[in-house]
């Protein structure tokens, strides 16, 4: 069997102390989350319940202090394999170390997040699917059609197998930044060679100064088993419409718990924010001394006010099959956004790289 569908059928849990198993009033089924109402559905007669939020519950997940965390260890738990045990049949299933919450195989009861897991920070918030099955199907096939370069015969063959929703850790931070920096930034000027011929020249100047910015709900994958690069062609999430976490909105989905400690995020965190930064005072060096360019920027960066949140993230996950070989691809669960691998046509690439050797030969011949 193929490595990436090992990943989602040999999936495995830990005990569930908890388990939503919400039974429907009118048929007694079990109630899943549904995106499309972003309420509780039976998947039996179609009823729908609301998820119940009282004013005194947090509507959003909170900031919390980064000074005052306790567990900043990674929570990576080891095992190669855990034990669920349903409370509802008594069931035992085996599912990956990292993964919180499913479906019980046998009796179709939710098998959610612990309530108070050992040395393990619980989810502060949670972002709901919005796309459901149906609309990731659609949207893959909309995005599969757009591939230039991928063969016409895998498009109108990529059949996605079952999906799998999950919901993905991240860590979320924000901060106020100040950076004293220095550095140069460059005037261009032609300089005339002879009648025909000219070429430009730099005039370097340089430069110091400040800079403050407040950096909101940066974000770092805090897991270690999926492709990151995949994953970051998905972003953005929409992070300020998240929920305070219920167990009601992970239902009937896959939930991993995070690998990546929060003190190890947040140095990503710093290294992610450090290059925003440096390239936000280069433009503003460039705009304030109308520069073409930059050289040799360096910043201080102080950071304050550190706050982070633990959320949930929707991904579908699914694959297909082009000549005996399986390609993943993803679907953003909250703005249908699509990114994945497909096979390559060398013929298309062979065509496209021929025709634009042409155009530049017949461009650099007219300006010649």
């Amino acid at each position: 069997m193929n490595q990436q569908e090992e990943n989602f059928e040999d999936i495995k849990f830990a005990e569930t102390k908890k388990e939503t198993d919400k039974k429907c009033p009118q048929c007694g089924g079990i109630m899943d989350y549904d995106p499309k109402t972003g309420n509780m559905k039976c998947g039996f007669c179609d009823y729908v319940e609301e998820i119940a939020v009282t004013e005194e519950e947090p509507q959003k997940a909170e900031e919390l202090d980064f000074d005052a965390v306790e567990l900043t260890a990674n929570k990576n738990w080891g095992a190669e394999k855990k034990t669920v045990i349903c409370e509802a049949c008594g069931a035992e299933s085996i599912y990956d170390a990292l993964q919180t919450s499913a479906v019980c195989p046998f009796c179709g009861s939710n098998q959610v997040m612990e309530a108070n897991e050992q040395d393990t920070i619980a989810p502060g918030g949670v972002v709901p699917f919005q796309i459901d099955d149906k609309d990731a199907s659609r949207l893959f096939k909309e995005w599969i059609k757009k591939k230039w370069f991928c063969p016409r015969l895998a498009k109108d063959s990529a059949k996605p197998k079952r999906f799998q929703g999950i919901y993905l850790p991240y860590w979320t931070f924000d901060t106020d930044t100040f950076s004293t920096y220095t550095g140069q930034y460059g005037i261009d000027r032609e300089v005339q060679d002879d009648k025909e011929h000219s070429h430009t020249e730099t005039d370097w100047y340089s430069t110091s100064g400040t800079y403050s910015e407040f950096i909101d709900d940066e974000l770092v994958l805090a897991s270690d088993c999926h492709d990151s690069n995949m994953l970051r062609k998905l972003e953005p999430f929409d992070t300020e419409n998240n929920k305070a976490y219920k167990p009601e909105y992970v239902a009937g989905f896959v939930a991993e718990r995070y690998a990546i400690g929060v003190k190890d995020a947040w140095q990503k965190a710093k290294q992610a924010i450090s290059t925003k930064l440096k390239r936000n005072v280069e433009d503003k060096i460039e705009r304030e001394h109308n520069a073409d360019q930059t050289r040799r920027v360096n910043l201080n960066t102080s950071f304050n006010n550190i706050t982070y949140k633990y959320l949930l993230l929707p991904i579908w996950v699914s694959n297909f099959k082009y000549k005996d070989k399986v390609y993943q691809f993803m679907v953003n669960g909250q703005t249908g956004k699509v990114a994945g691998k497909t096979p390559l046509s060398i013929p298309k690439i062979v065509i496209t790289i021929a025709v634009t050797l042409l155009v530049i030969g017949i461009i650099y011949y007219i300006w010649s």
